[in-house]
């Protein structure tokens, strides 16, 4: 009896073959993409994202800098700066992810 009814598939599941998904054809042209194509389209569809990692990355550098040189005040502006970059990111990464979703 087993395999016999309405929605028990024929063979059991190969984990070695993809999924057969109703309705679904998988493109002929699919060409995969490697890190510099992925990550410069990435950069067109939301160019405010690499700009407030290199700001978030400049802020901790130069305040560690500032911190192993012993100028502590500065140290700490900096680690403010940081926070304040790295909220600016994750608000790019939001929004672009919200525009993303609108768009399709």
């Amino acid at each position: 009896m087993a395999g016999s009814g309405p929605g028990v598939p024929a063979a059991p599941f190969d984990p070695s073959e993809p999924p057969v998904i109703e309705g679904f054809n998988p493109s002929a042209h699919y060409k995969a993409e490697g890190f510099r194509e992925k990550f410069l389209r990435k950069t067109r569809e939301n160019p405010v994202v690499p700009i407030g990692c290199l700001a978030t990355a400049a802020a901790l550098s130069y305040g560690l800098y500032c911190f192993h040189s012993g100028n502590k005040q500065k140290s700490q502006m900096m680690m403010r700066t940081r926070i304040a970059a790295q909220g600016f990111t994750l608000t790019a990464i939001l929004v672009g992810l919200a525009a993303s979703a609108l768009k399709a």
